[in-house]
This record gives C-alpha cells, sequence and structure tokens, in this order.
C-alpha cells in the first residue's frame, strides 16, 4: 500500500520510518511512504502558502491553492484516484476497527494541516475522509498522520516478531473489543511485589482463565462501554458473565 503526505514538515518523518519495529514495514515497501512539501508548489519568492484568514483573527489559514497542486501531483505519481484524508477535530475518532480496514485498502492521501487550519474550500472540494485522535488540538497533523501510519504498519504480515502479537491487542473485535490484560516478565520478585500466582502455574487453562478475567475486569472498571458493546454483539459467554459479577 501506498501513503502520500503533504505536509509543511517532511523532516519530521525521517526518524519515525527508520526507528522501531514498524520501520520493517517502511523498509520493504509493504508501507510505502511519500512525503510531499506544498510549500514545494507555492507561486512567488517567497513561497507562500498560508495568509491571514478574512473576517480577521489570530493566527494564519493554509492557502488552498498549493494544497490543491501539491495533492494533483501526488495523485498523479500514484497514477489512480485515493482517498484524501484530513486529520481535524471534526473527523470520526480513529478506532481499531477503522485501522484493519486502512491496513487492508491501497492506501490514501493524508493531509497534514498546520496554523489556525486550512481552506474550507479546500475541504470542501478534495478531501474525502476526516479523523482524529480525540477531542484534543495538536499543532500540525504530523503525529496525526504517524500515528495511522504506525497503527496500519503493524498489522502488515511480518512486521511484527511474533504474527499472533497483535491479535490479544486492545480493542480487536476479532477477538472481543475489550482492553488487553496486565503483563509480567522477570525478576518474579520486584520492589516486594511478585507475580500473580497463575501465570506461575504452568497450567494453561488456568493462566487463559485468569487473562480473561483481568481483561474483563479492567474493561468494565475503565471502559464499561466496550462490555456492553460485547455483550451486544454475544462475544461474552457464561463464564464472561459469571466472572463479571463477581467483580461488582
Amino acid at each position: 500500500m501506498r501513503f502520500d503526505v503533504l505536509t509543511l514538515f517532511p523532516e519530521l518523518f525521517a526518524p519515525f520510518m527508520a526507528s522501531g519495529v514498524t520501520r520493517r514495514a517502511y523498509e520493504s515497501k509493504q508501507v510505502e511512504v511519500v512525503l510531499w512539501n506544498p510549500r514545494d508548489f507555492a507561486q512567488g519568492n517567497y513561497k507562500r502558502v498560508d495568509d491571514r484568514p478574512f473576517g480577521g483573527g489570530p493566527g494564519m489559514v493554509m492557502m488552498a491553492e498549493p494544497l490543491a497542486a501539491c495533492l494533483d501531483a501526488a495523485l498523479a505519481a500514484r497514477g489512480a484516484d485515493a482517498p484524501v484524508v484530513l486529520f481535524s477535530p471534526i473527523g470520526e475518532v480513529l478506532r481499531h476497527v477503522a485501522v484493519e480496514k486502512w491496513s487492508a485498502s491501497e492506501g490514501a492521501v493524508l493531509v497534514c494541516g498546520r496554523y489556525e487550519g486550512i481552506d474550507q474550500r479546500f475541504i470542501d472540494t478534495r478531501v474525502t475522509h476526516q479523523i482524529s485522535l480525540g477531542d484534543f488540538v495538536l499543532s500540525g497533523g504530523e503525529i496525526a498522520a504517524m500515528a495511522l501510519l504506525d497503527a496500519v504498519a503493524r498489522l502488515q504480515p511480518g512486521v511484527l516478531g511474533d504474527e499472533a502479537s497483535h491479535v490479544q491487542d486492545s480493542f480487536n473485535p476479532a477477538l472481543d473489543g475489550l482492553l488487553d490484560c496486565p503483563h509480567y516478565t522477570r525478576p518474579e520478585q520486584w520492589n516486594g511485589q511478585g507475580v500473580p500466582a497463575p501465570l506461575l502455574s504452568g497450567h494453561h487453562a488456568q493462566i487463559e482463565r485468569w487473562r480473561r478475567d483481568q481483561r474483563l475486569a479492567m474493561t468494565a472498571a475503565k471502559r464499561p462501554d466496550l462490555i456492553d458493546a460485547a455483550r451486544a454483539a454475544s462475544r461474552l459467554d457464561k463464564a464472561d458473565e459469571t466472572a463479571l459479577k463477581k467483580k461488582l
């Protein structure tokens, strides 16, 4: 798949794509990332990409013309139309289900806004999807773009060391959509705290039941909405319901 990223700060992406386990996806071109700077498509000696907002007010607004020219070049290089994604507070909050869809797609063009925002006319005529990371504001769309790229890259075959690593991830609807359970490693004793006995038992069924109960308890305490969703989707069995009642 290919993601074309429109950004005024392409240099932010180099260390991101060269670090961590997901670098395998970028090095192998399983997830190809092509960076485009709208400033390269701006007019005049100063290559201006922003201007004052009509109606007054603080800050600057990214101009539609350089963005449109940059987008045209990206789409021409792809050789076909593609979804055009803007990271925006009004967008749909990014969730695991959406990440799975993007991870199985042919990619998209990601538009990273800056300043006070982007000329609405560009959004109305060229953007096909808007995505939000949550109810907060970033200084630009680059971090949001990296979040989507990272989430997509780790789902590609061979990227994680263990193919089953992401199966138990929090929010995975293929499993149950619940939060993940706590994890422990060596040493067995640390600062006077031990490891839960079931994990040391060597009894696989007992270990899996403990992990399942922990997922249920943590989700019920922190994200009860996910319990409701799992129940509505018939992802909870009688043993799960019994475990939940014990925690109440």
